[in-house]
C-alpha cells in the first residue's frame, strides 16, 4: 500500500507528546471495479466516526448540474473544446487538516507496530473532502483560475484565441473528476498534472459527465458537444 504508506510519517517520540493528537483506527476495503477489466483494489480507510469534530468547517461544495449544462451551452457558442480526467488518489494529495496518529496494522508491512502521524487526508476523516477541495481550489488559483459567484465550483481564465477573439476557459469540479472547457482544453489540463496526477495519465474527451451523457456532433464548420438521453 504505497500510497498511504506515503501519507503518514513515523513518530519515534512518546505518544504522550503528540498534544491535541487523536489516536484512529482504519480498515481495508477491497473492491473488484466492474468497468476497468475486473481491476482489483484496495484502500485504507480511517475510522473517522471515531473521532471528534474538527474546529474547521469540513464542508465540501461540487458543481451543479445546471452549471455544466450551462457551460456546455458556452462550448458550443464559442467554439471550444471539452477534456475530461479524474484525478488519482485525489484525498491522499491534499495535507491531512486534522491532528490523528494510529498504530500501524500489518497491512503496513515493515512500519507494523510503530507510531505513525498523518500528514495526507486519508479517506474516512471528518475534514478530507474539504481538505482536497481547499487543495484543488490552491492548486486552480495558482495557474491563474478564479472560482465563479454563482458556482464556486466552475473556476474561470481569461484567454484569447489564435485569431485575437477573447474568451473564457472553464474547470468544472466534482470531486476528483475534472472538466477542461477551453479552445486549448489540453494546456490547464496539463497545468493541473503539474500538482496531481490523472488516473492513468489520462486526458480524455468525455462521453459521460455527472450522469449526462455527451457527445460531439458536426454542426456546420463547427463541432458542438450535445447532451444525450441516457
Amino acid at each position: 500500500m504505497p500510497k498511504v504508506v506515503n501519507a503518514v510519517a513515523e513518530y519515534k517520540g512518546d505518544v504522550k507528546d503528540l498534544i491535541r493528537y487523536q489516536r484512529i483506527t482504519g480498515h481495508l476495503i477491497f473492491d473488484v471495479k466492474l468497468g476497468e477489466i475486473f481491476r482489483r483494489k484496495v484502500r485504507f480507510v480511517a475510522d473517522g466516526h471515531k473521532t471528534k469534530t474538527p474546529s474547521s468547517s469540513t464542508y465540501s461544495t461540487v458543481v451543479s448540474r445546471d452549471s455544466v449544462r450551462i457551460c456546455l451551452t458556452l462550448a458550443a457558442l464559442n467554439d471550444l473544446e471539452l477534456l475530461s480526467g479524474d484525478i488519482e488518489n485525489a484525498y491522499l494529495s491534499a495535507p491531512c487538516r486534522e491532528k490523528v496518529w494510529l498504530r500501524a496494522g500489518p497491512e503496513f508491512g515493515e512500519l507494523e507496530g510503530r507510531t505513525l502521524i498523518v500528514q495526507k487526508a486519508l479517506y474516512g476523516l471528518k475534514s478530507s473532502g474539504a481538505a482536497f477541495r481547499s487543495f484543488l481550489a490552491e492548486t486552480l488559483d495558482d495557474i491563474g483560475f478564479k472560482s465563479s459567484i454563482a458556482d464556486p465550483d466552475v473556476w474561470m481564465r481569461a484567454a484569447t484565441k489564435p485569431d485575437g477573439e477573447a474568451y473564457y476557459e472553464y474547470i468544472l469540479c466534482y470531486v476528483d473528476d475534472i472538466l477542461c472547457i477551453s479552445h486549448d482544453a489540453e494546456r490547464p489540463m496539463k497545468q493541473i498534472g503539474n500538482t496531481m496526477k490523472f488516473k492513468g495519465n489520462k486526458i480524455v474527451e468525455p462521453e459521460f459527465y455527472l450522469g449526462l451523457r455527451l457527445k460531439k456532433k458536426q454542426l456546420d464548420n463547427r463541432y458542438v458537444w450535445v447532451q444525450l438521453p441516457t
